[in-house]
């Protein structure tokens, strides 16, 4: 058996809770979507195969990122038909494993962490082949997911979801990063739970129950940095999760920097980029191929990637702008832009609450904390905000719409949809 479990990474599922953002394995941060950059960090750890899981819709994307990354890691697809649970979209792996008594390593793709829980999981399990092995991010404050069971020997008992403050069997919090030792094994295991007359969906946790009746299930305690990708702001802290990877200055040698301009910390800036006098560029950031910072303007805390035009006196703070945005004399403050947004001159991003309190954004029809004390707009691609429009915090703009000049935008607006002030104009001559 090889003493290096096959890499199994979730990428399928439904990406409704990301609108108006698309599909999440597809954005990027730096050069690369993220699904590549997951698989390029595992490679580095010694992996050369993995199985990705799919869905139909983002099927043809996931297989081109495949076929770019050529021959060094050898990856397959599944394609999970429907979003009816992990289980389910684990069990689609099992025609493309060629041993099916041989350990996985279960990942999701959103799951941004630190490469030390990958390389203790793998010590881990080396050092015992015949356990499966869960991961704890340890919380010292209360977190609404699900909390492991463990005995003084490390040994995994049980889950229990969401339990309240008070209720917690420990302060090891499940992340889905899982050593099982016989995949087959879990296949059977899944399959019963199917079989049984549960109207839960989660056939997987219930799988893992039944085997901890005789299989050793351990914790790998893990304390570093997590960032999840589940609603359209988290794209801000897998963000920051790449930009405190840059270490000091990086500029290519085609970018052109003016002598007035300022780079100030931990700073890339990419090919054919532009930098114009009176600039700053305040670290971590990141400014990606043949974008314009133009005179006056400020980067700072944020990614900008391609072809983007950061135009005069704007500012773009801790927010991520995707490629081919056009932004003039403007605020983009806490924002997340999906590529081609047009961000007219005089348009602001507020960000703030008046009470300063945490903003909330609204998901499928229900108000969401966001988390964030700062949140401005999460805008979707192609869409054009004409000159003065303010959005309020939390507010998300839907690929394709129009918003007419000087309109404060107060709600959500749908994909496609236009929305305008009608002026009247009063014209007072002379006495």
């Amino acid at each position: 058996m090889s003493n290096t479990p096959m890499l199994v990474i979730l990428a399928g599922g439904a990406s409704s809770r990301m609108w108006p953002l698309k599909e999440k394995s597809l954005l990027r941060f730096g050069e690369d979507p993220l699904l590549v950059s997951q698989l390029r960090r595992f490679e580095s750890l010694g992996f050369h195969e993995a199985i990705i899981v799919g869905n139909p819709d983002n099927q043809a994307d996931i297989q081109g990122m495949i076929d770019s990354l050529g021959d060094d890691m050898q990856v397959q697809l599944a394609i999970q038909p429907e979003p009816i649970g992990m289980g389910d979209a684990i069990l689609r792996i099992e025609p493309l494993l060629n041993n099916p008594n041989r350990a996985i390593y279960i990942n999701q793709v959103h799951d941004v962490v630190e490469q030390s829980l990958h390389t203790d999981m793998l010590k881990r399990f080396r050092s015992n082949p015949e356990a499966a092995y869960l991961a704890g991010v340890e919380m010292d404050d209360y977190f609404p997911g699900g909390y492991l069971v463990v005995n003084e020997d490390g040994r995994i008992s049980g889950m229990v979801e969401k339990p309240g403050p008070d209720n917690r069997p420990s302060n090891l919090v499940n992340i889905v990063a899982h050593i099982h030792p016989n995949a087959g094994r879990l296949f059977d295991t899944i399959r019963a739970e199917y079989a049984s007359d549960a109207q839960s969906d989660d056939h997987y946790e219930r799988a893992m129950d039944t085997l901890m009746k005789d299989l050793p299930f351990y914790v790998v305690p893990y304390r570093g940095r997590w960032d999840a990708l589940k609603f359209p702001w988290h794209t801000l802290s897998i963000m920051d999760a790449f930009l405190s990877e840059i270490r000091g200055q990086e500029v290519a040698g085609d970018a052109y920097i003016a002598p007035t301009a300022t780079l100030i910390g931990d700073v890339i800036v990419s090919a054919g980029a532009k930098v114009f006098p009176g600039a700053s560029i305040v670290g971590p950031a990141y400014i990606g191929k043949n974008t314009i910072v133009g005179n006056n303007a400020m980067v700072r805390s944020s990614m900008v990637l391609d072809n983007c035009n950061v135009g005069f006196t704007t500012e773009v703070a801790r927010s991520y702008v995707a490629d081919g945005c056009q932004m003039h004399a403007c605020r983009v403050l806490d924002s997340v832009f999906a590529p081609n947004v047009n961000f007219s001159a005089g348009c602001t991003t507020a960000n703030l609450r008046i009470d300063k309190g945490s903003v909330p954004s609204t998901v499928k029809g229900q108000r969401v904390d966001s988390g964030r004390d700062k949140l401005g707009a999460i805008v979707g691609e192609s869409a054009f905000l004409a000159v003065d429009v303010m959005t309020m915090p939390g507010v998300k703009v839907g690929s394709g719409a129009q918003i007419g000049p000087g309109t404060h935008v107060v709600g959500d607006v749908k994909d496609g949809q236009r929305i305008y002030v009608k002026q009247e104009l009063v014209i007072v001559d002379p006495s």
